[in-house]
């Protein structure tokens, strides 16, 4: 993609943050300093070739996934240090790198610290993916006599256990029912 039309994206991602909306055509003027509606078709439509933009029904231009891609610059160790990473950068979504089933994805912010070996500490956002196939091992969101709770699935010889990922919380034993309700799928923390 030209430099230029990277520009233009990245103009109109900064309204879209600002605003939560994208710009008619005649706005678009003004946005990218163009004096002809022509000048901002030809960019929108290259903007919807490359798969940032698309028309709804009615005409309205309107963001894809993609549109929200960050740039990935390729690795960097947590180790030693290396040389800097190539600057030649692919697009990349976090909602397609994070969520493989949108329509049944959803996020529930932590509170306490039951997880905190696992490096789910309160606070952060975890996203849960609805199923009621868990694996063991699996972080659950999990209605244990009717009361919700974030535990590490574990079944042996037909029992369910849950467990903490903390030494000062005690596995948990159903007693009356158990249902659970996804599987965390990720982990999003803030850092100020």
């Amino acid at each position: 993609m030209r430099q230029s039309l990277i520009e233009k994206l990245a103009v109109l991602k900064k309204f879209y943050q600002q605003s939560k909306r994208l710009l008619s055509y005649q706005e678009l003027l003004s946005l990218w300093n163009f004096a002809s509606k022509n000048a901002v078709y030809q960019i929108v439509q290259k903007l919807i070739n490359e798969g940032f933009l698309t028309k709804d029904r009615v005409g309205k231009i309107t963001p894809t996934n993609a549109f929200f891609s960050l740039n990935l610059y390729g690795e960097v160790p947590a180790g030693f240090p290396v040389p800097t990473p190539d600057e030649n950068a692919e697009l990349t979504s976090l909602e397609d790198y994070l969520i493989e089933k949108p329509n049944a994805t959803f996020l529930l912010k932590v509170t306490g610290d039951s997880l905190k070996e696992l490096g789910i500490m309160p606070g952060d956002l975890v996203l849960v993916e609805k199923t009621s196939e868990v694996k063991n091992g699996q972080v659950v969101l999990a209605q244990v006599d009717n009361e919700w709770t974030l535990k590490i699935f574990s079944k042996k010889r037909g029992k369910v256990i849950l467990q903490a990922a903390n030494k000062k919380y005690k596995p948990i034993k159903p007693k009356n029912n158990l249902s659970i309700y996804g599987v965390v799928k990720g982990v999003i923390r803030k850092y100020n």
